[in-house]
């Protein structure tokens, strides 16, 4: 079964969708793989935490292949980091829904496009991460149908578990109707503070419901983390050491031994 897409989702903002994204995809790289980010997100950040423009003046943008103006191949950018390319977004993104009102197929438009890249023999991308915008949109249904798991971003907050129940019904609706293979693939814990009664209580909550779903590694609030983006670089380069790095690495290897074969119980 092919795990390639993976969508890093949650309807609420501001819960570290992008900071994972950017981090996860760059941690990957440095275990050499190949990774394709795509930037489903009108706001564009996940374009401006790579170090790429997210200006209206390119037509070299997921939009540009959403409204069938570009093939996706043609707008596959390289980024400074090796091995790791990207798809950007911008903020035309956000006209989408109106302008495909009369498209019946088009929850299915980015799952066709991701198809050509899944057979063209010369993009041997490891993983394509689509970091998806904070809301329950047309992008999101969209990424839902085109993914083959999902990571979900939970900020350990009062409240970050009732927004998730919204997301869990909509994420049964696409498998029951246009995705049934979708799965969640894990959620990571994001904004934990150890000195706070409640992200503790929030973890519990997590784990007791999801179980082995929720990754061991939680992402700590860590000023080096919201530094990093301004930058244009990953936090995993801008600064190795800090908490929040050291996290990212350990979620990454956390992924990518969901993928090792499961040894046999001989």
């Amino acid at each position: 079964m092919n795990k390639k897409i993976i969508s890093v989702i949650n309807q609420k903002g501001g819960v570290g969708k992008t900071t994972t994204v950017i981090n996860l995809a760059a941690g990957l790289t440095m275990k050499g793989k190949k990774i394709l980010v795509i930037d489903l997100d009108p706001q564009g950040n996940a374009t401006t935490g790579l170090g790429l423009s997210n200006t209206t003046s390119s037509d070299q943008s997921i939009y540009n292949v959403l409204n069938g103006n570009k093939k996706i191949l043609e707008v596959i950018k390289s980024t400074s980091f090796e091995n790791l390319d990207l798809i950007s977004s911008n903020v035309d993104l956000s006209g989408l829904e109106v302008e495909t009102a009369g498209d019946s197929r088009r929850a299915l438009k980015l799952k066709d496009e991701l198809t050509l890249i899944l057979n063209n023999s010369e993009l041997s991308y490891d993983y394509i991460i689509i970091d998806c915008p904070p809301s329950l949109s047309l992008l999101t249904i969209m990424a839902l149908v085109a993914s083959n798991a999902l990571v979900v971003p939970l900020q350990t907050e009062f409240f970050a578990l009732e927004g998730l129940t919204q997301l869990m019904k909509t994420i049964e609706r696409i498998k029951s109707n246009l995705n049934p293979s979708l799965e969640i693939r894990g959620i990571l814990l994001t904004m934990y503070d150890k000195r706070n009664k409640l992200s503790g209580e929030v973890e519990i909550e997590a784990r007791n419901y999801f179980k082995n779903k929720v990754y061991n590694t939680a992402v700590p609030r860590n000023v080096r983390l919201s530094e990093a983006p301004s930058h244009g670089v990953p936090v995993l380069i801008y600064d190795r050491s800090c908490p929040g790095s050291r996290a990212y690495f350990s979620f990454t290897e956390e992924f990518l031994n969901q993928d090792k074969p499961v040894e046999s119980a001989a």
